[in-house]
């Protein structure tokens, strides 16, 4: 089992040197990049909330007037009902 430790920290010590063999600047174009990922993560988390925020005003606004025609339809329904 040691060995399949070794092995596999000898294997993940080649991995991350090759990552490690950039220049400073292939480090900065990296963390732009991750950046620019995150960024965009971001502002699709914004649009997605602002688009759920959007519905959910709509919805109470749905249910206000609903409200409204339901208490207006009552009130009709009580003064005819009250004619008969």
């Amino acid at each position: 089992m040691a060995e399949a430790k070794s092995e596999v920290k000898a294997e993940d010590q080649q991995n991350f040197a090759v990552g490690n063999n950039s220049d400073p600047k292939d480090m900065q174009e990296l963390t732009n990049y991750i950046q620019n990922i995150l960024q965009q993560m971001q502002d699709k988390f914004q649009t997605t909330s602002d688009q759920i925020m959007t519905r959910i005003d709509d919805m109470a606004n749905r249910i206000d007037d609903l409200e409204k025609n339901i208490a207006d339809l009552m009130s009709q329904a009580g003064v005819e009902g009250g004619d008969k």
